[in-house]
């Protein structure tokens, strides 16, 4: 964060992530760039990238269904997140 001239208190929400979930987020937050979009916003991820991805940040092979089934869960949160939000902007 201070790289970029960030600190902690510029960000107003902390969350934490439990040990069990912190791999599904590390892949989570690397697919950040990779959203499908179309006319009415982001339509879903890229999961063609995201066995590339899982190698990257070392999700071993016998864990990747389940990280896999995380992303989704997450995913279809954020879809949900961002669709209030449009439908609530002006």
């Amino acid at each position: 964060m201070a790289m970029f001239g960030f600190s902690p208190d510029d960000y107003d929400e902390t969350f934490e992530v439990w040990p069990d979930n912190w791999k599904s987020f590390l892949v989570m937050d690397s697919m950040w760039t990779q959203w499908r979009t179309g006319a009415c916003g982001a339509t879903g991820l890229d999961y063609g990238v995201l066995p590339d991805v899982m190698k990257l940040v070392g999700i071993p092979a016998k864990e990747r269904s389940r990280v896999f089934q995380d992303i989704r869960v997450m995913e279809a949160e954020a879809i949900a997140v961002m669709a209030a939000a449009r439908d609530n902007s002006p």
